[in-house]
C-alpha cells in the first residue's frame, strides 16, 4: 500500500506577520509547515521529535538564542537536515558565519517569495536524492498499462500506445514519486527545466494526455490526480491507496 507524506518545515521566526505569511504560502505548496517564535522552542522540538522535521527556515535575531546558536547545536548533535537562513543580516561576514556553523543557504530580507520556495523545493530535492537515491526504474506496470523507459514501448490494454520524449519523462518522474503530492512548481522544474514562478499550462496539458492514454474514464481518473491547491499525485494501484 502507497502512503503520501508531506514533508515538514519548521519555520523559527520571531516576526509573526512574515512567519504567518511564509507558512500560508508554504502551504500553499504542499508542505506541512510548524512556526516558532524563538530558538529555545526550535531545539526543543527538534530534541522530542527530531526526525520529523525536513528543512528549517531559521531567522538570526531571535529572542534568547540566536539562530546561529540554533544552527550551531543542531549541527553538533547530528542533525544532517537542510538549514535555509532567512535573515536581514547582509553583511558577508553574516553570511560566512551563518555557512560556517552549518546553514545550507542564506537568504536576505526583505526576499522574493518565489526565490524562497524554489530554494526549499531544491534543498528538499537535494537532501532526498541524498538519503533516497533515484530509483533505477526501467520498466514499470500499472491498471492495464505497460511501460519500458529504455525502449519508449508502451502499450495499454496490449495495444501500442506513441509516446512523445517529454511525455515520457513525465511519466517517468510520476512513477518516480509514486504516492507523492508534487507541486506544480517542481513539476516545471525537474521535468520542463523552467522556473517554478513561470505562468504556463504546460503541466495540465500533459497530464491531460496522460490521463487520455492510460485512464479507463480520462474524466474521472484514478492513477493521475489532481490535487487541489497542492499538485498533482500519480497513484499505480487506486484501490490500495
Amino acid at each position: 500500500m502507497t502512503t503520501t507524506t508531506q514533508e515538514h518545515v519548521l519555520v523559527v521566526e520571531d516576526e509573526r506577520h512574515l512567519a504567518v505569511g511564509i507558512k500560508f504560502n508554504l502551504e500553499a505548496e504542499g508542505y506541512r509547515v510548524t512556526t516558532v517564535a524563538d530558538g529555545n522552542s526550535a531545539l526543543d522540538l527538534l530534541d522530542k521529535s527530531p526526525q520529523s522535521v525536513n528543512l528549517i527556515v531559521l531567522d538570526l535575531m531571535l529572542p534568547s538564542l540566536s539562530g546561529y546558536s540554533v544552527c550551531e547545536t543542531l549541527r553538533a548533535k547530528g542533525w544532517d537536515r537542510p538549514i535555509l537562513i532567512l535573515s536581514a543580516r547582509t553583511l558577508s561576514e553574516d553570511r560566512k558565519r551563518g555557512f560556517d556553523v552549518g546553514a545550507n543557504q542564506y537568504l536576505t530580507k526583505p526576499f522574493d517569495l518565489d526565490e524562497l520556495l524554489s530554494r526549499v523545493r531544491n534543498l528538499l530535492s537535494h537532501y532526498r536524492s541524498i538519503v533516497e537515491p533515484e530509483p533505477l526504474i526501467t520498466e514499470f506496470q500499472f491498471g492495464d498499462a505497460t511501460i519500458d523507459f529504455d525502449t519508449f514501448e508502451v502499450s495499454v490494454g496490449g495495444t501500442a500506445v506513441r509516446m512523445t520524449q517529454l511525455e515520457m519523462k513525465l511519466l517517468k518522474y510520476f512513477v518516480q514519486n509514486e504516492g507523492r503530492v508534487i507541486p506544480r512548481t517542481e513539476l516545471l522544474e525537474r521535468v520542463w527545466g523552467i522556473p517554478g514562478h513561470v505562468q504556463t499550462r504546460a503541466p495540465d496539458q500533459f497530464i491531460r494526455r496522460l490521463r487520455k492514454a492510460f485512464e479507463p474514464d480520462p474524466a474521472n481518473p484514478q492513477h493521475f490526480l489532481t490535487i487541489r491547491d497542492a499538485g498533482y499525485r500519480f497513484v499505480a494501484e487506486p484501490h490500495e491507496s
